[in-house]
């Protein structure tokens, strides 16, 4: 496996990687807040964050097979130009 030649403005771009960022952060949220807030996670139905994260994580799959033009290489060959 080796990265691609623009994988940093792929990580910055790419809305598939701001969807999996987000779906990480809703993760990390269900679990700071049944620790650091019991109340709060009560008051919450069970499994919101996890509904959350498995709807950015299906909005991540969709955005990974459409052509995102932000994201789009900088060569049109790069992967064949080995």
């Amino acid at each position: 496996m080796t990265l691609l030649p623009d994988w940093q403005q792929i990580i910055r771009k790419a809305w598939s990687v701001k969807f999996m960022v987000l779906a990480a952060l809703l993760s990390g949220c269900e679990a700071a807040v049944s620790i650091l807030q019991p109340a709060i996670a009560e008051s919450l139905p069970p499994g919101v964050f996890a509904s959350l994260a498995g709807l950015v994580t299906a909005g991540a799959l969709v955005a990974r097979v459409l052509a995102q033009t932000e994201a789009a290489p900088v060569e049109e060959n790069a992967i064949d130009a080995k």
